[in-house]
């Protein structure tokens, strides 16, 4: 039986396994996803001696970018987030495994967004974890332009506090890439000045859960469209299920 999983910590409930569990079923192939749940990265080394017959895995935080040093090769797209969420194993004749990092975070980003961009230029990106940097290179191959929006301030990019309405005039695309507004803390949002938003944006929120977060609720009041990381999730996965198997 093929064996594919995912590494994080922690995993509590996880998307992937349900949703790869039932494919292989409609598939009707051999395969199985499992969960490893490994406290620290060096235990990586561990899932692969105790799995011979991992075919792939996904990766999921705190690991994005702590997995890169362990692995044989990286995507282009992968290279340039500094984040990895998928692992393709492949097998050489002389049994060795090659181990290949790919982001589908940024295709199941673009695919998601792109219906929206409606020539929107300009685009926010509230956070600056791996998630960001994802969204930050997607919205780059697409000819838009980001800044980041963080609380303290940075080299690059500015604080929230530095949003005038001369860049919520320009900026009409704004990425909420933060945990804030997730379940259970569905009553927060991040500190933007929503009386500024216009019918001419667009919001973005990267959270699924629940479908509809202040932060979009605030923006849909203002006549924005509004969007949550539900398709992209789903995307990203369709993604992952082509990289292991081109």
């Amino acid at each position: 039986m093929d064996k594919y999983g995912l590494i994080g910590y922690p995993l509590g409930h996880s998307f992937s396994k349900t949703y790869f569990n039932k494919k292989f079923v409609a598939e009707k192939m051999d395969a199985e996803f499992v969960n490893f749940e490994i406290p620290t990265i060096k235990e990586f080394k561990n899932v692969l001696k105790n799995n011979p017959d991992l075919k792939g895995l996904n990766v999921t935080l705190p690991y994005k970018t702590q997995v890169i040093p362990f692995l044989d090769e990286l995507d282009e797209d992968a290279r340039l987030i500094g984040a990895v969420n998928v692992i393709k194993f492949s097998r050489k004749t002389s049994g060795k495994i090659k181990l290949t990092g790919y982001n589908s975070d940024i295709i199941g980003f673009k695919q998601s967004v792109d219906p929206l961009l409606a020539g929107r230029r300009k685009a926010l990106i509230l956070g600056t974890g791996g998630a960001s940097k994802a969204v930050f290179q997607g919205l780059k191959q697409m000819g838009v332009a980001s800044t980041f929006v963080s609380r303290t301030p940075r080299e690059s990019g500015i604080t929230y506090r530095g949003i005038t309405p001369k860049i919520m005039e320009q900026y009409t695309v704004i990425v909420n890439a933060t945990p804030a507004g997730m379940y259970p803390n569905a009553d927060e949002c991040p500190d933007i000045p929503y009386d500024l938003l216009t019918p001419a944006h667009l919001l973005y929120d990267l959270l699924y859960n629940p479908d509809e977060t202040l932060f979009m609720k605030k923006g849909k009041e203002k006549g924005a469209t509004v969007k949550n990381g539900l398709e992209m999730l789903l995307l990203q996965a369709f993604a992952a299920w082509e990289i292991w198997h081109k």
